[in-house]
This record gives C-alpha cells, structure tokens and sequence, in this order.
C-alpha cells in the first residue's frame, strides 16, 4: 500500500519537475531494497511455531501419566532448552524467522512447564502468580533476543493476567495487584521501542484503556469521567502541538499516543453523556463534545486518520444523540442545529487561514 503511494508520488513530483526521473527511480530502487517488514513466510514460520507450541502445551496437559515424573520433568526442560539454545544459534547467524520461531516455542514451553511441574508435585499457588511469572520470562525473552513476537507473546499474556485478576476477585480492587495491569502496560511499550515491535503496542495501549474502564466501573462517579476527559485532552493537546510534536520521542512512537489519548477523552465524554439527563448540562456537556472532536480534528485530522475517523464517530454521535433526546422541541433541536453548524463554519475558516499561512511560511523556508 504504502510503495504504491509513494510510486504515485514520485510520479507527480517527476511530471511537475521537482526532481528528476533517475533520482525517482533510485528513491524507489533504495525503497525496495529495504527489509520488507510483512513477509508470508516470516508470518507462516510464527504461525507454524505457535501450534508446535500449542502442541507441547497440550502434551504437557495430559500429564502423560504412563511416564514417570522425572522423565516428564526433564522431557519439557530439555524441550525449553533446546529452543532457546537453538534459537539463539538461529539468531546468531541471521535467520531470524526460524529463530524467532524457536523462541515462539520456548515462551509457550515455559508456561506450560509450570503448569506441570505444579501439578504433578501439588506446588502451592494459583494461576494469578503462574501468569505473572509466564509475562515475565516472556519480558525477558523478549529483551535478551529482541523479537517481536515474544513482545507479542507478552503483550498477550498481560490481558490473560487481567482477565485471571478480574475473575480471581470477581471484578473488584483486591491488593497491589490491581495495579500490575498499568505496569505491564508500561513494560510492554518499553519492549516494544526497544525491539521495534510496532504493532505491538496496540495490545499496552488498548489494556490501558481497558483498564481504566474497569477503575469506572468500581465508582461510576461523574468527577472520574471527567478526570478522564481532562487528563485524556491535556495529553493529546500535548502530543499534538510544540514542542512535545517535533520531538523524536513522539514522532518515532507513530499515531498511537495522540489516538489513544484522544480516545480516554472520548471514553469520559461518553460516560458523562451516558449520567447526564435532559437539560442544560446536557447541551453544554454536547457542546463540549462537538467542539472537542473538532478540535481534535484541527490539530490531528491531517495527518493521523484514527484520530480524525474517532472524532467523525464522536461528532455523528453526538448529533444523532441530542436529535433523540430533545426530539420533543424541533425548535430546539433546529436552533442547536443552527449554532452548531455556524461554530463549525467558523471553526473550519480559522483552520484554511491557519493552514494557508502555514503553507505560505513553508513554501518560503523551502526557497
């Protein structure tokens, strides 16, 4: 997707001669000569690694019980073993599809390697500690080979961790581990700029999120909804405007912080509307919304889509949601119309002005 727009760019700059067709091809020449970074076979070894892995955990399961102990203890170490010592030669010579796969096996081996030896020695415990020490090994996999699909494995297993916590304690805030979840939210991120899983980090972010929800639904109070909403719009204000913008930190981490910042805003926004009754709260909390995701639009609609499809969402939302409640007054509903087209109008001239001024400026640095 991405060499063909870039084809169809080169192309536009040639006919417009802003640079010269050999220049063109060498652009595109040096383009292709970079390591793809979505390759059917690399994906098909991961896959075929995960049902090995699969497999040995099934194996595990069964308990083999025809096989003494020892024998079975030493089967899945020696299996463990073996895929992180060939893994690391694998590594070591390049091959990091089959590498990575070996590792793949190794990650699961060792989770279910706990699991056995668990259950055939009747080890005290619960599976909250076994995923805790599954995520870690994973971690550490992860930052001793940097794979990418360990990070996978990792960012999976911190949601199997929250998902074994919530039903452990039956949904509610038991003990310091109700915070691990943001902590292995934050481990993963680390992982995954360390060993340019960028994919990845859709897994930490998303469980962020998903753990805040939770924290909403212990309290279900309108000033946390709107801590969410002003902490959420603060940090994607920050991420989109100097100088946090330019900085490496934010352009190396992609559409991802913006976007998932904007969405906590939009997750508070929607928990306020849902309290909310009918009356003027309710038009201004309306008002708010409509003007925040155009401003989101504004500073982030250009140049992140997820940003400016959430705030399209938001909007269309928001208008389809007061046309429901305030349906008893069309006058009403057509003067909210009214005055939120007008804001929009006036909104939408500011930025073609903003945005012609600024081309004009970078026409001129550009000469």
């Amino acid at each position: 997707m991405y060499r063909g727009r870039l084809e169809r760019d080169l192309s536009i700059w040639v006919d417009k001669g802003l640079i010269t067709e050999v220049a063109a091809e060498q652009m595109l020449g040096e383009y292709d000569a970079r390591p793809a970074s979505f390759s059917l076979g690399r994906v098909l070894m991961v896959l075929a690694a995960v049902l090995l892995g699969a497999a040995v955990l099934l194996l595990i399961a069964s308990n083999w019980e025809a096989i003494p102990r020892l024998v079975r203890v030493g089967a899945i170490l020696i299996i463990i073993w073996a895929a992180y010592l060939g893994a690391a030669a694998l590594f070591a010579r390049g091959a990091q599809a089959a590498g990575n796969a070996l590792l793949v096996i190794a990650v699961l081996g060792f989770g279910g390697a706990i699991s056995l030896i668990g259950q055939m020695y009747h080890l005290s415990g619960d599976e909250q500690v076994v995923m805790y020490l599954w995520f870690a090994i994973a971690v550490i996999s992860a930052a001793l080979f940097r794979s990418a699909p360990a990070v996978a494995i990792a960012g999976f297993l911190s949601w199997a961790s929250f998902a074994v916590y919530l039903n452990n304690n039956d949904g509610r805030w038991i003990g310091i581990g109700a915070w691990l979840p943001i902590v292995m939210s934050a481990v993963t991120v680390a992982l995954v700029r360390y060993t340019d899983a960028g994919r990845v980090r859709h897994l930490a972010y998303l469980l962020a999120v998903a753990w805040l929800a939770w924290i909403y639904t212990l309290n279900e109070d309108l000033w946390l909804a709107m801590v969410y909403v002003v902490c959420g719009m603060a940090v994607f204000l920050a991420v989109s405007l100097p100088p946090l913008r330019v900085t490496e930190f934010i352009l190396t981490a992609g559409a991802a912080p913006a976007f998932y910042a904007f969405l906590v805003a939009a997750v508070g926004l929607l928990l306020l509307n849902i309290q909310l009754e009918q009356g003027g709260a309710l038009v201004l909390l309306s008002l708010a919304t409509l003007g925040v995701s155009v401003l989101a639009i504004a500073l982030q609609g250009r140049d992140n889509g997820a940003v400016r499809y959430l705030a399209y969402l938001m909007f269309a939302g928001e208008i389809l949601y007061l046309a429901s409640e305030t349906v008893g007054s069309i006058l009403g509903t057509s003067g909210l119309f009214l005055l939120s087209g007008l804001f929009v109008a006036v909104v939408a001239w500011l930025v073609i002005r903003l945005e012609r001024r600024f081309g004009g400026k970078r026409q001129e640095v550009v000469r």
